[in-house]
């Protein structure tokens, strides 16, 4: 009962913040800012005792698998969740349902959280089902916008063709292996055709919750139609809970295959950094912009799981790590200029920077790490990658990768322009709540810390 309490503490954290709002809801309800303010202070409580340890070792018969690695990465999973608690304070105040808000949200982070841990097939597909069904229903929650409609209906329909390429992905995985553990699986695997089959489409169920280019279409319109913090905690969750689940999988399950997946993987890496950045040079909306950015930046991921070694892996969580931080931070400042002034067109923040200068350096310091510059942590997390990637000596791939970031760097640095170019008409004076202002000076610390103190990734590769 110890080891089932200490290597399952996350998912007991996160369950009983669930049926707390749950029952909160039930029964003669409470007032939204406290509701709101008691949720922040449990993901809090939640995340700061996640990282002080756990168990290790495989519980029911080898279905769930608990690590010290697979504990951070949950830990990370849960801190972005209370930052978006806090960054987008103001529109959970305003909507009528914040409860169920929550309550989706939460059930999205729990079964982001089995994904990480699960050792078994048929549990690895339950809590994707689990992860995404949810945070489907919440698109939908700006319920007068017709745009939110369309956009939670494109990411039910791309999340049902997925989840069944998934499960004929099992399929033959188990018709080839008779076996469902990854285990048993990593044991009889030879590489055969039907198993090359099998992980192509495992690999592209996987990459359609990536958004990796080819699978990205439903993206831009999921993001551009749902709420701001539902298109934030997207971003940055489910992106993060999905890239450990192929770098393990990758690493672990196939790796014997890797002569097989690692020209499949080049392939998609160099597409999805071509057409992430292409597309967002193109961009006029802030949504659909960070959008095609963050498909872009799945194309780093993905080059990190190249090398296949266990040093891609620790790169990788670093990365999610870093992303989070910039990422949330170019959302938070998104939502503020969006709730107080309706703006979301990136022309509109010409100027930010003479009414509103936190926001702007703010913005400016995210997309700088977005960008790779540094001494931002955005630009280790990209090299550690970079060099992940460079590890089977096809040193061209760096080449790409390195074009791709200069091309990136001029659509960043396009927004940095616009915020302190002189504006006619600057946008209007914007006061953040307190717990706004906290959620980006948290995330403005996170861009530079996690950069120069080079013990945050030397941890991580201690956990793997």
């Amino acid at each position: 009962m110890e080891a089932l309490l200490l290597s399952m503490k996350t998912e007991w954290m996160v369950t009983a913040i669930l049926l707390t709002v749950l029952l909160l809801r039930l029964g003669k309800g409470v007032a939204p800012s406290t509701l709101l303010s008691l949720v922040q202070l449990l993901l809090l409580v939640a995340t700061a005792l996640s990282v002080t340890g756990s168990g290790s070792g495989p519980l029911f018969g080898g279905m769930y698998q608990a690590g010290p690695l697979a504990g951070f990465q949950k830990s990370i999973l849960l801190f972005a969740a209370w930052m978006v608690t806090l960054l987008f304070a103001d529109w959970h105040r305003g909507s009528e349902q914040l409860p169920e808000y929550l309550i989706l949200m939460l059930s999205s982070l729990l079964g982001m959280c089995f994904m990480v841990s699960a050792g078994n097939l048929l549990m690895l597909y339950l809590s994707l089902e689990l992860a995404t069904i949810p945070m489907a229903a919440a698109a939908n929650l700006d319920l007068g916008r017709k745009r939110s409609s369309e956009g939670a209906m494109k990411l039910i329909l791309s999340s049902a063709f997925s989840s069944g390429v998934l499960l004929f992905g099992i399929s033959l995985v188990y018709g080839t292996t008779g076996s469902l553990d990854f285990a048993g699986i990593t044991a009889a695997i030879d590489g055969g055709g039907l198993q090359t089959l099998a992980f192509v489409f495992l690999f592209a169920a996987f990459a359609f919750k990536m958004s990796a280019v080819p699978f990205h279409l439903w993206t831009a319109d999921v993001y551009q139609g749902s709420p701001m913090p539902v298109t934030a905690y997207l971003s940055v969750t489910s992106k993060g809970a999905t890239a450990f689940v192929v770098v393990n999988l990758l690493h672990g399950m196939f790796a014997s295959m890797s002569d097989a997946w690692y020209r499949l993987l080049m392939v998609v890496v160099l597409a999805t950094l071509v057409i992430g950045n292409l597309f967002a040079l193109r961009q006029q909306d802030i949504k659909r912009f960070l959008a095609f950015s963050s498909i872009a930046q799945v194309g780093f991921i993905l080059m990190g799981m190249t090398g296949n070694r266990p040093l891609g892996v620790s790169a990788i969580t670093y990365f999610v790590l870093v992303y989070v931080f910039s990422n949330l931070a170019a959302f938070g400042v998104a939502a503020l200029v969006s709730a107080r002034t309706g703006a979301e067109d990136i022309p509109s923040y010409r100027g930010l920077a003479k009414s509103n200068p936190f926001l702007a350096w703010m913005m400016a310091l995210a997309l700088f790490s977005l960008a790779g510059i540094p001494p931002t942590a955005g630009f280790f997390a990209k090299m550690f990658l970079i060099v992940e990637g460079s590890w089977q000596g096809d040193y061209w791939f760096v080449v790409a990768a390195a074009i791709n970031i200069a091309v990136s760097l001029y659509y960043y640095m396009r927004i940095v322009r616009l915020m302190f170019s002189d504006a006619e008409r600057p946008m209007e004076a914007i006061v953040p709540a307190p717990s706004e202002r906290l959620g980006l000076l948290v995330c403005a610390a996170g861009i530079v810390l996690a950069g120069v103190l080079s013990w945050m990734y030397d941890h991580i590769s201690t956990l793997n």
